[in-house]
């Protein structure tokens, strides 16, 4: 059996998907998303940046690819020859556990030389893990410190530290003393459950399985089991205590008193996951229990807008800023597409922003999330537009996810636009589209300057103004009937 340090990143990650990984019918595996192709060559982009920057005289192991063993014994070699800086190299470790054969895999973007006795000589190597990611994850130094162990075993002692790359070419270095000890207690976990072949139970978290290969296997085993993750505010920790009191289905939930519920998780959390099964199992809406006696202040007026924007996260740049102004006086909906065909345009669509929003001084401005607010603010600093001039917008804005979530429960999976606007009757014009996806298709106009990929994003950008206008004007009926 084969262990490797992307197999153990998975099970720290999800367990369920190391089991499927290894075990796992492939054809039941979702077709590779745009998004994470895009996000492997950036993170290949990065490595490569770090490589000449820093590491330009770096060797690489040479040996068939498909042959790990044959990798390793190139990677100790080079070790043994002394040399600074190894890229790529494959460090093996066979290891008995509970009478099977396990060999323990690691490739560490870099093995490192410096200073120190080794059974090499006078030197010892120390591993770089390079990420995309802008801060230090507990699962980089739980891989840092997997790879430190298996480079132990190879040059007979433990590398002084462990080195992590990110995005902006900040190092951070892992103390391995606290580290390995909690690597070896996860891999001792995940080993046991390879060897014993327990697959792990479901559990859909958002966040974590929205970009997931097994996302539509385990999803609809979710679905059809009626699973308790599948309710807005379940964490892993609230699920354990469910069980504790014997509340296996959503039914069960429902109908279980909050004060039961509350002695182990809190009586107001209690609540709210009571009252949320309770409007999954009627699908209906309910008033919170702990909003308060008076509605929030959703404005109605003549004239409204309703603003969305689609971002390039890895450019900094927000690209699009779509806005349809709603006129109830004459009942005409007219949709702003602000876009930046090219990067540098970004100064113009925040100037046109501002021109058009304040062509209605007094009108609200409706959005879905804290983005687009914060983006207010940062393209006001970008291009040193006024503070005088700014404050009055932001006066103007009415998030109405704070809204939803505040006064409002639903019977949806999620709080997102798309969850909320489905289940009051919007759908989008391309189905299956999401933010992420339109990350990609920037990126492609960018770079075939084909006016297909511009199309679908003002569609989807389009939609999801409008989604915020059904929205608004569900929970304007919603609070004026309750």
């Amino acid at each position: 059996m084969l262990l490797t340090d992307a197999l153990l990143l998975d099970y720290k990650r999800c367990q369920r998907r190391a089991f499927l990984n290894t075990y796992g019918n492939r054809q039941q595996q979702d077709p590779e998303r745009d998004f994470l192709l895009k996000l492997r060559q950036e993170s290949q982009i990065h490595v490569e940046k770090v490589l000449l920057e820093f590491y330009p005289d770096y060797q690489r192991p040479e040996a068939d690819l498909s042959n790990p063993k044959a990798l390793a014994q190139a990677t100790e070699v080079l070790m043994l020859e002394g040399v600074s800086c190894i890229y790529h190299g494959v460090l093996l470790r066979s290891h008995s556990f509970q009478g099977h054969s396990i060999d323990l895999l690691g490739t560490p973007h870099l093995l490192i030389k410096q200073p120190g006795q080794s059974k090499f000589g006078d030197w010892q190597y120390y591993s770089t893990s390079i990420q995309l990611g802008r801060r230090p994850k507990p699962e980089y130094k739980m891989i840092a410190a997997y790879h430190a162990d298996l480079l132990m075993s190879i040059q007979g002692v433990t590398p002084k530290t462990a080195q992590i790359i990110l995005r902006r070419h900040h190092p951070t270095f892992v103390e391995l003393d606290i580290w390995i000890p909690r690597m070896q207690e996860t891999l001792f976990d995940c080993m046991e459950m390879l060897v014993k072949k327990q697959e792990p139970e479901v559990f859909i978290s958002r966040q974590r399985c929205s970009l997931c290969h097994w996302h539509t296997h385990c999803y609809t085993i979710a679905q059809s089991q009626q699973h308790l993750s599948l309710v807005p505010g379940i964490t892993p920790n609230r699920y354990e205590s469910l069980q504790t009191l014997g509340v296996f289905t959503v039914e069960a939930l429902a109908a279980t008193s909050p004060n039961n519920l509350g002695e182990l998780i809190g009586l107001e959390v209690a609540s709210q996951l009571q009252q949320q099964a309770q409007s999954i199992v009627e699908n209906r809406a309910f008033r919170k229990h702990n909003s308060s006696k008076h509605w929030p202040n959703i404005p109605n007026s003549p004239i409204e807008f309703y603003f969305d924007i689609e971002a390039e996260p890895e450019q900094n740049l927000d690209y699009l800023l779509g806005v349809l102004r709603v006129n109830h006086l004459d009942n005409t909906q007219i949709f702003y597409p602000l876009l930046a065909e090219k990067t540098e345009d970004e100064k113009i669509i925040w100037q046109n922003f501002l021109k058009l929003v304040n062509t209605d001084p007094k009108a609200p401005i409706f959005h879905f999330s804290e983005y687009e607010v914060e983006t207010i603010k940062r393209l006001a600093y970008l291009y040193g537009t006024p503070v005088s001039e700014i404050y009055p917008i932001l006066a103007r804005c009415v998030d109405l996810h704070q809204k939803v979530t505040q006064f409002v429960t639903l019977p949806v999976e999620s709080y997102s636009l798309k969850s909320l606007a489905n289940w009051i009757g919007f759908h989008w014009r391309d189905q299956g589209v999401s933010g992420d996806q339109c990350v990609c298709w920037y990126d492609q106009w960018l770079k075939t300057g084909d006016r297909n990929f511009l199309e679908a994003i003002l569609r989807y950008n389009e939609d999801d103004c409008r989604a915020t206008f059904h929205l608004k004007n569900w929970m304007s009926h919603f609070f004026l009937d309750s």
